[in-house]
């Protein structure tokens, strides 16, 4: 029973004993069930096996690992549209990046979205955003978002639009005072996330999402961390490349970041994870001690992975593993599951709808994913047959010539293009994904049959290959003004002065 309906029914029943109806209601909510609490925290870049407890030896993820060993983890957790601005949009909205607007890096999500922060909002809860936001829209920087609106429901704001300053990085609160802060981004993060904390009223239920920029690259960690990872003792993944990509070391005002396409990059990409899991360790901790502990859900993702050279690539906007699959966890004492890895299939587009779900909120009906609470709460372990992937404009950068649709199965990864099949893995017999199957003759029946399952989910969910677009917009979105649609933004290309069109 919510709460209110339980201090009205409780009310009534006092008032006909005669009792005085201000201290029937305080008695009433004092005794309601308060709803519980829920602490996001979602490093950007972070791939799924860049975890000990997904099973990689190397890296130092104690406190991940304690909370994945205190909670649920679903092993085969995805990132629908795997690149930061569209893979935010779907977590916030529960919808697919073609229904919430957000197809493209760098544009504006629409403030008629409904979020889940908006509703957690309105059912009480008090809201705060802390860290790289990236869903502003227009120039990266300076990188204010102002009260209001474009904030999508959160409250209490410490954030950024997106930068990449690990060593020094700026926020901004209620002005355009621009704070800057001479510490790791984890760590500067995590201040404010612990002045939110302490600052909770203790019958108030809150939702906080803590969005760190580490690991994403350039790749680099204070010295301390470095100094605990050896690039030439790690493991490196059976479909590892080096030389996928050459960049030299290099010294900014910012930080010393290393050269990319060698083991060194995946060192400093370990050793920025182990800085977040000392943060990670630190929230846990002021949860213990505000006594907020028990009744809090703690969920830990990514917004996408990366590819680190495996298969020869870099970065995200892929569907394979190290781009699409992501942390998923979710901890909740008072009433999740303890000590479970299960492979349900949990994807970006479920997030909002399981957390509404976990706290007796009503998800609305713009909200296409599936509500997983019951087997966070470890009453099932089914879930999706599918999760279905997106991503709708060319990236050249990522080695990503156009945009594509795909499934990932209980089996298999499935990816095409419009016009021919892109890659198709058997998860379960090839789990590094070293053999692409999609013109494997002898594979045929399984393609069709996965590109039936692929056009029925379009239809289903309302997409088209219409969505795409083949302009290069995400080199030149974030340089000028904001955009809500790509449709926007090629208007304004047509008349464009030519310096502007090459991103100058």
């Amino acid at each position: 029973m919510k709460s209110s309906a339980y201090c009205a029914v409780l009310g009534g029943i006092v008032a006909l004993l005669g009792f005085d109806s201000a201290t029937t209601i305080a008695a009433a909510e004092s005794m309601a069930p308060r709803r519980p609490s829920i602490l996001m925290i979602m490093p950007d870049q972070m791939r799924a096996s860049a975890m000990g407890c997904d099973g990689n030896g190397d890296v130092q993820t104690p406190n991940i690992d304690r909370l994945a060993a205190d909670g649920i983890r679903f092993r085969k957790t995805y990132s629908n549209t795997p690149v930061c601005c569209p893979a935010r949009a779907v977590l916030l909205t529960g919808a697919y990046a073609h229904r919430n607007g957000m197809v493209a890096n760098d544009l504006r999500l629409r403030e008629d979205q409904v979020t889940i922060a908006e509703v957690l909002r309105d059912a009480g809860y008090r809201t705060g955003m802390v860290g790289k936001w990236h869903l502003d829209g227009g120039p990266r920087t300076p990188g204010f978002v102002p009260p209001g609106p474009r904030r999508q429901g959160f409250e209490f704001w410490a954030g950024y639009q997106c930068h990449h300053n690990h060593f020094q990085p700026y926020y901004f609160r209620d002005t355009e005072e621009r704070i800057v802060l001479r510490k790791f981004e984890p760590e500067a993060s995590c201040d404010f996330a612990v002045e939110f904390l302490r600052s909770q009223p203790r019958q108030q239920p809150f939702f906080l999402a803590v969005w760190m920029g580490p690991p994403h690259d350039p790749y680099g960690a204070p010295s301390e961390y470095m100094r605990r990872y050896d690039p030439q003792k790690l493991t490196m993944p059976p479909s590892w490349k080096p030389g996928s990509e050459v960049r030299p070391a290099r010294n900014t005002p910012d930080g010393e970041y290393v050269a990319t396409g060698g083991r060194e990059e995946l060192a400093a990409y370990y050793a920025a994870i182990t800085a977040i899991d000392d943060q990670v360790g630190r929230l846990l901790a002021v949860l213990k001690e505000t006594g907020r502990e028990e009744d809090t859900i703690v969920l830990f993702t990514s917004d996408h992975g990366d590819m680190l050279g495996n298969h020869g690539l870099r970065r995200k906007r892929k569907p394979y593993d190290e781009s699409a699959r992501v942390p998923g966890i979710v901890r909740w004492p008072a009433g999740g599951a303890r000590g479970r890895t299960v492979d349900t299939l949990f994807s970006f587009v479920d997030m909002a709808p399981t957390l509404l779900g976990l706290a007796g909120v009503s998800a609305p009906k713009e909200m296409q994913g599936t509500n997983l609470s019951a087997v966070v709460r470890g009453e099932t372990t089914k879930g999706p047959d599918a999760v279905f992937l997106q991503l709708f404009v060319p990236f050249p950068g990522d080695q990503v010539p156009q945009g594509w649709r795909g499934v990932v199965t209980e089996s298999h990864t499935y990816a095409r293009f419009e016009d021919a099949p892109w890659v198709l893995f058997d998860d379960r017999n090839d789990p590094h994904q070293l053999t692409n199957l999609a013109h494997d003759p002898g594979s045929d029946s399984l393609r069709q049959r996965l590109d039936a399952q692929l056009n029925e989910m379009m239809k289903r969910y309302g997409d088209s290959w219409r969505y795409n677009s083949n302009a290069l917009a995400e080199g030149l979105l974030y340089r000028h003004k904001a955009f809500y649609t790509l449709d926007e933004f090629n208007e304004w290309l047509k008349s464009a002065p030519p310096e502007e069109k090459a991103g100058k």
